[in-house]
């Protein structure tokens, strides 16, 4: 008994003269998280119709939105379901097709087709560095980049957007951007303040110059830079960039009217450069770029697919609202361009003036309503229609479905 005592004594005050005791504690590890648990899905879906109070359906915009004009109804406009994530501390994922495509030369609505395909791989631990390899949007142009969930006006505008159908092309794209800066990309967009998302403060890169699932044609690539600099002005956010490509565009032979002069090789020189200005709605907002170059375009005087001049731009005044849970952005948006558009048959020659004014409505995160009227005039004249001026206005609604 003495000497159980005396153990325990021993025990109790060893550790004051600097004895130690080697208890065995067992440790439980987090399991290391599985690449699958990384993975996040989100999506949302338009529903429009554009034929209320509509004063001219010959009236259409076949890159905008093919619903618009006669025999045009109800139609949905994006189905997108995404699947991205960050699967390794370096590594990022990003997955979109869209359900709602109608495919070259078809009539069948709502195909599936795929619209972005990329990683990202960081340079450094902190991702300030990425280099992007797959199919995404083209850094040139705020609107552009922009999504469509995002986005106030139901279209993008003509002038920029005649640079890339769809936005999008598969290429390699360096990123940089501190970290503090790609927070405040994020935060853009997480509060509602329309933004375009993080295509760095610095990009530049090379791509096929074809745009989106359609094969190269000539052994060129493109090249493309854009430089942005969002900053902090007292209670407000603006952000300045500028942006630049050039390249060599194909034209496609199924694009051709029987009878149009054009280069024996198709090649035309593809170059541009654009100025953009933002004010974030906080509560007042306003959203500017023009730019301009030379491309393909219909000449109808000589009926030939010639590189000519292009230009135009647009400038649109919004504005942030709250009234309890819910937000409004009314806005106004005015756009003018002169050039041709590439994808189109021909090359087809535009010349753009619209103003647009609506209001985009959000009565809780997972649904929006906008409401848009739309004054246009434009001149798109091919081979099959040399002369083809058209004016008129309509009414268009959109529903907007988040998840």
């Amino acid at each position: 008994m003495k000497k159980l005592l005396l153990l325990l004594l021993l025990l109790a005050v060893g550790p004051v003269y600097g004895q130690t005791t080697s208890i065995p504690v067992p440790s439980e590890q987090a399991p290391a998280k599985q690449w699958f648990q990384s993975i996040a899905v989100r999506g949302y879906v338009q529903a429009r119709y554009n034929r209320l109070l509509e004063t001219n359906p010959d009236l259409t915009c076949e890159q905008c939105d093919k619903s618009w004009g006669r025999n045009g109804g109800f139609s949905l406009r994006r189905v997108r379901v995404v699947f991205f994530g960050q699967i390794h501390e370096r590594v990022y994922f990003y997955i979109q097709p869209d359900f709602a495509s109608t495919l070259s030369g078809s009539s069948t609505l709502n195909a599936g087709l795929l619209r972005d395909a990329y990683l990202d791989v960081g340079l450094d631990k902190a991702n300030r560095f990425r280099v992007r390899l797959g199919q995404s949007k083209i850094p040139f142009g705020f609107e552009n980049m922009q999504s469509s969930q995002n986005r106030l006006p139901l279209d993008r505008n003509d002038a920029l957007n005649s640079a890339f159908s769809n936005e999008r092309d598969l290429g390699a794209f360096v990123y940089w951007a501190p970290i503090g800066v790609r927070k405040l990309f994020s935060r853009l967009v997480k509060d509602g303040l329309k933004g375009s998302g993080d295509y760095g403060m610095v990009g530049v890169g090379a791509f096929n110059g074809q745009t989106a699932n359609r094969p190269e044609l000539n052994n060129q690539r493109h090249v493309v830079a854009r430089v942005t600099y969002p900053v902090e002005v007292g209670q407000h956010i603006i952000e300045p960039g500028l942006q630049a490509y050039s390249g060599e565009y194909v034209v496609n032979r199924d694009q051709l009217s029987s009878g149009v002069k054009h280069r024996p090789n198709l090649r035309y020189p593809d170059q541009r450069v654009a100025a953009t200005f933002v004010l974030y709605p906080q509560p007042f907002g306003v959203q500017a770029e023009y730019n301009l170059g030379r491309g393909p375009e219909f000449n109808p005087r000589t009926d030939s697919i010639e590189t000519r001049r292009l230009h135009g731009g647009y400038v649109m005044f919004n504005y942030r609202l709250h009234y309890g849970q819910q937000q409004f952005y009314p806005f106004l948006r005015a756009q003018y361009y002169d050039g041709g558009k590439k994808h189109e048959r021909d090359a087809r020659s535009y010349t753009v003036r619209e103003a647009e004014l609506g209001v985009e409505w959000q009565p809780f995160p997972a649904f929006e309503l906008v409401t848009m009227y739309t004054l246009s005039s434009r001149r798109f004249e091919d081979f099959q229609r040399p002369d083809n001026r058209q004016r008129g206005g309509l009414l268009r609604l959109q529903a907007q479905v988040n998840f």
